[in-house]
């Protein structure tokens, strides 16, 4: 059957005086875009640093490689959605401050399907964008030639058939990224270009660092330090072969090539790795790598934590604002304060979820204010999504974690951690202590299934 769509409609005697701009909605939508991350000092950006338990990546990423006399190699982590790469932004604009040239991308837009990634589609992605961003202050050569003595084994996976010294330069460059995007694009290939490539890593590496040196040399001016950002990372889908997994392979057995650029590095890494029973190899590794908590939306009493709940308010008003200044967010924007807050709350304070939900409530609505009913509509889907996300085996694990406000440190609830039906939360305690501490999301307390797996607990 046809589902039926709920909107929110007013009758002429409910409607406000004030004339709306008949475009606001279609802006509203836009303005809540889940999949954008802000730049650097956008006006949207709300510093949520004092609800995350005082987490800050510009004292804790960025300080460190700003003090550091050698190459740093450091990770990011966090729940996917929770404002990383926003994060990430911020931190790129703080190291360009401070005469860092930084090259900045995200893996998984032109380079690498985290479905089954590997340290190659690593290290090939890197090159590329490294060649595409530098090759202004620095030759390519060695790099090129590198290309030139395996060509005869490439050349056919780029798909060419072309001889490589006739070309140019820029050709050149042209072919080392049609094979870069071939083991995106090109499936049946993929794991052919890893084979040839893979037995060349450390050479690759070693011409990689020659450009890097030319690089760094000739920086422009106001920079005298490389930095690079590989971002979404922590986006791969965990793969095991054997007893091993992709993430061992990227970030433990090629920790040495990971760490082997000649320049400042930041990788963002899968947070389930980060609480897996390696934890303390990937510290004596790269260090602690830093993790961006949730906006703490409540205590660990259940109670709301109103400086939280502020926060994620902010969130959305100051998206409200760039379009309409002059409304009143808890009337003429959302049809009562409660209806906001139930839809802030709900979001567990996690900034994609909470832009999605209020981006499908915008979406069930033809006038504003946005409805109670609107927003329980976009709340009930969300729910339902996350119902689907949830193993049968896996509600009694998260009815344990919703009374214990804890995690075990097993595979069971690592998976729950990545598909983020967990949530970390961090607070700084009376002794200025940083405390962590996890809860379901609170789109799962109404679930029946899990309503069943909490009263058989209790």
């Amino acid at each position: 059957m046809a589902q039926t769509r709920e909107t929110n409609k007013q009758s002429p005697s409910e409607k406000s005086d004030r004339t709306f701009d008949p475009n606001l909605l279609v802006k509203l939508y836009s303005a809540f875009n889940p999949f954008e991350p802000l730049p650097a000092g956008d006006p949207k950006y709300v510093d949520c640093q004092d609800v995350r338990g005082d987490a800050d990546i510009e004292q804790e990423l960025g300080n460190r490689m700003r003090l550091a006399n050698t190459n740093t190699c450091q990770l990011y982590s966090g729940h996917r959605g929770a404002g990383k790469s926003t994060e990430l932004l911020r931190l790129k604009k703080y190291l360009e401050n401070r005469e860092f040239y930084v090259v900045y991308f995200a893996a998984d837009e032109e380079d690498i399907v985290f479905e089954d990634a590997q340290y190659t589609d690593i290290l090939l992605a890197c090159t590329r964008h490294l060649l595409k961003d530098l090759k202004e202050i620095a030759s390519p050569r060695p790099i090129l030639e590198w290309l030139k003595g395996r060509w005869e084994d490439l050349k056919d996976l780029a798909q060419t058939p072309i001889e490589f010294e006739s070309l140019g330069v820029e050709t050149q460059l042209t072919q080392f990224a049609k094979l870069t995007a071939n083991l995106r694009a090109v499936p049946e290939l993929r794991q052919n270009i890893r084979q040839k490539v893979d037995i060349y890593t450390v050479t690759l590496i070693q011409v990689l660092n020659e450009f890097l040196v030319d690089a760094k040399q000739n920086l422009p001016n106001g920079y005298n330090k490389l930095a690079v950002i590989v971002d979404n990372l922590d986006r791969m889908v965990l793969v095991k072969d054997g007893e091993r997994t992709n993430y061992e392979e990227v970030f433990l057995d090629r920790s040495e090539q990971l760490q082997a650029l000649d320049c400042h590095l930041i990788y963002t890494v899968p947070i389930s790795m980060v609480y897996s029973t390696r934890a303390t190899d990937l510290r004596d590794i790269y260090g602690d790598p830093q993790i961006l908590p949730m906006i703490m939306v409540n205590t660990l009493k259940g109670e709301v934590y109103q400086p939280g709940l502020k926060k994620v308010k902010e969130v959305i008003n100051k998206r409200v604002r760039q379009i309409a200044p002059e409304l009143s967010l808890e009337k003429e924007i959302f049809d009562s304060s409660q209806t906001l807050d139930r839809l802030c709350l709900m979001s567990g304070g996690h900034v994609r979820n909470l832009l999605l939900l209020t981006q499908d409530a915008i979406g069930r609505t033809e006038e504003l204010p946005i409805s109670e009913k609107a927003v329980r509509r976009a709340i009930t889907q969300a729910r339902d999504t996350y119902r689907r996300a949830v193993e049968n085996h896996q509600w009694s694990l998260l009815a344990e974690v919703s009374l214990s406000k804890r995690i075990i440190n097993d595979d069971l609830y690592w998976s729950l951690l990545y598909n983020r039906c967990l949530l970390e939360y961090r607070y700084l305690d009376d002794d200025g202590e940083m405390q962590r501490w996890f809860d379901i999301h609170p789109l799962i307390q109404e679930i029946p299934e899990f309503k069943e797996a909490v009263a058989k607990l209790l």
